[in-house]
């Protein structure tokens, strides 16, 4: 006995939700989740030349679980103190205020848009690719002497669309007795997480080389974005990385030397090679993150 198809149920389903998402998208009837007061906060503080670590310390002892988050990073193995750090005041002296301020809005962001119900496995997936992909952005800023922490955000916001969708997508469900499952939800993602990451970076007032990273970082697409920073082209790359680091089968070495961006850049064979070193550190840094 032949089991019927689920494949023509499926793509009904989702042909449901495309029509759903596109139109609520291009009416602008999109409930956008608003950035965690602590992010907004961070990213106040570290666009202002004259703030001092001392605010942005304030700020955290404010968040109890931030805080403890922060130490649990800054004790890791990744960050490698030269002996167990017991205070928050220790901590800022370790990371230093720049490294602070990611760490921050990173955690704040990890907490809100993507702490999504249902979907928790799927959703720590994405999460880890785009911390990946800040990650790797920030040694490929270094490399090529551009601002690194404003490479940290544009990788780990990326792809802010997808999550967002997500909660757009079950709280249209909020009646419905099941979910999509995550087949469903992927090819609507894939089709429509830079128009909804878009919408939500400009909602959010993000730097606008972040918006631009958003909005052009697919390969091809980087050389519409015009910011001196380059952080379209770097988080194309350092997608990239992030891809093979979460999943090596998908791209070896030599194919990642041989990516248009990666000339584009003027990235050197050496450069590459360093780049390939950090693997275990990256991974390191990762595992720090996520909870």
């Amino acid at each position: 006995m032949t089991l019927p198809s689920t494949i023509p149920a499926r793509q009904e389903e989702s042909e449901t939700l495309r029509t759903r998402i596109t139109t609520r998208l291009e009416e602008g009837t999109v409930d956008l989740p608003l950035l965690p007061m602590v992010a907004t906060q961070v990213l106040q503080i570290s666009r202002d030349p004259e703030a001092e670590i001392n605010k942005l310390s304030a700020l955290i002892q404010q968040d109890q679980a931030l805080a403890g988050q922060i130490l649990r990073i800054a004790n890791s193995a990744a960050y490698a103190p030269r002996s167990p750090i017991v205070s928050l005041q220790q901590a800022i002296s370790w990371l230093g205020m720049n490294m602070l301020a990611g760490l921050a809005f990173s955690v704040s962001v990890q907490s809100g848009v993507f702490n999504i119900k249902g979907y928790e496995k799927n959703v720590r997936a994405l999460w880890h690719q785009a911390l990946a992909t800040g990650l790797y952005g920030k040694e490929i800023a270094r490399r090529k002497r551009h601002n690194v922490e404003n490479a940290f955000l544009c990788g780990i916001l990326h792809t802010i669309g997808k999550p967002l969708l997500i909660h757009l997508i079950l709280q249209d469900n909020s009646a419905s007795p099941s979910h999509p499952s995550w087949a469903v939800m992927e090819a609507v993602m894939q089709e429509f997480s830079i128009m909804a990451g878009t919408k939500l970076a400009a909602a959010w007032q993000l730097p606008e080389s972040v918006q631009e990273a958003i909005h052009f970082y697919p390969d091809g697409a980087y050389h519409q974005a015009t910011s001196p920073t380059k952080g379209a082209m770097i988080t194309c790359l350092a997608d990239h990385l992030a891809t093979a680091i979460i999943d090596p089968a998908s791209l070896d070495e030599d194919a990642m030397r041989a990516l248009p961006v990666v000339q584009d850049l003027n990235f050197y064979p050496e450069d590459m090679d360093a780049i390939f070193e950090l693997h275990d550190t990256i991974q390191e840094s990762i595992e720090a993150f996520l909870v």
